[in-house]
């Protein structure tokens, strides 16, 4: 049995047992200090580090009691943050073992608050841990550290999943799910499912063998111009078309990306937008939100029509680079666009709801001031 101080988010009980992966009935836990330490907060996420600081304290528990099992299933979580574990003497005068970063792996950012992180990163974080730990034993740490902002960004999908808008008029039935897997987990990832469900009749179905695509949330906006009467499009190769077989691999669509972890839909089109156009959007109008294929994937779409200024000389090549983005831009008449969407020839599902939207819409924005 070991003794180990926490100082961060693993002092939040419900992320703790969740990693350990079992109640915390049969551990000894007490508050205790590491003295001339400091837990800051790191630049580069939202946890803390813990740093060497005269005259400083750091706030912690102190966890007696800890398995070989539990120890190794704490250092797998934390192995993807970059700490390793070191033996310190606490101010009670226990010795045990604390998480430091490596060195060089983050940039501290002034003190770190737990009751803040908690509000808003908590729940988040019980999501991100459960994808982690399901990998344990099976996924090496290292790809886990190479994909965390992956896993961060389907964690906070879900959290945005609780807040959902649709749902009127449909069974609020019962959902059991039996076993899950995720025998692939990357940029993107595919989850294993075997569940029953209640019937319309007030039964429950046999059990079921489902597989569900996992992405993450993203923001899509059409930018419209109301005085010019103009759309912009973006153009990039996509990799539906590529696996479908599709000649056309170069697909026209709206301005669309993943949204951050902690970013709201309407930052992240702001972002995308600049990003991906240069586009500075004046006012966005909230044109729906709606799953791609809820059959199969969780992909969930914020639709947009960001009013904007869109000049003749506004088009060119733009995306981030690091993200091996290469992006064309086109403006177009919006008679154009909706000749397009009529005709058949609007292959992306976001831009032809979009397209209807703004038609629906189009009067009442060009006359607004």
């Amino acid at each position: 049995m070991k003794n180990m101080f926490i100082y961060g988010t693993l002092r939040y009980i419900p992320l703790l047992e969740t990693v350990i992966g079992r109640a915390l009935d049969d551990l000894d836990i007490s508050r205790d200090l590491l003295l001339d330490h400091a837990a800051m907060a790191v630049a580069e996420g939202p946890f803390p580090m813990i740093i060497a600081a005269a005259n400083s304290q750091a706030e912690g528990l102190l966890l007696r009691g800890l398995s070989a099992d539990d120890i190794e299933r704490l250092s797998y979580y934390e192995a993807g943050f970059e700490y390793d574990l070191r033996s310190v003497t606490l101010a009670s005068g226990v010795p045990a073992e604390v998480y430091f970063p490596r060195e060089g792996a983050w940039t501290h950012n002034g003190p770190w608050d737990l009751r803040a992180w908690v509000e808003k990163w908590g729940q988040a974080t019980l999501y991100q841990a459960r994808e982690i730990m399901d990998g344990f034993g099976t996924v090496p740490a290292a790809d886990v550290a190479q994909w965390f902002d992956r896993i961060r960004a389907r964690a906070w999908s879900a959290v945005n999943a609780q807040t959902s808008r649709h749902g009127a008029g449909t069974l609020q039935g019962k959902v059991e799910v039996l076993a899950r897997s995720r025998p692939y987990s990357r940029f993107f990832a595919v989850e294993e499912v075997q569940m029953r469900h209640e019937t319309f009749d007030g039964a429950m179905s046999a059990p079921l063998r489902r597989a569900v695509f996992v992405s993450s949330d993203a923001a899509i906006v059409l930018p419209y111009d109301p005085v010019r009467d103009r759309v912009l499009l973006v153009e990039q190769v996509r990799m539906g078309p590529l696996g479908r077989g599709d000649p056309v691999v170069w697909q026209m669509e709206p301005i669309a990306g993943l949204i951050d972890p902690g970013e709201t839909a309407k930052e992240a089109a702001h972002r995308e937008a600049w990003e991906e156009a240069g586009l500075r959007i004046a006012r966005l109008e909230a044109a729906g939100e709606c799953y791609a294929s809820p059959g199969a994937a969780t992909d969930f779409f914020y639709l947009f029509v960001g009013l904007c200024d869109l000049p003749d000389d506004i088009t060119g090549v733009g995306g981030a680079s690091e993200e091996g983005e290469n992006i064309r831009s086109h403006v177009i008449s919006f008679d154009a666009l909706l000749k397009m969407a009529e005709a058949r020839e609007t292959a992306n599902a976001p831009l032809t709801l979009l397209v209807y939207w703004l038609a629906h819409h189009r009067d009442h924005l060009r006359a607004s001031p």
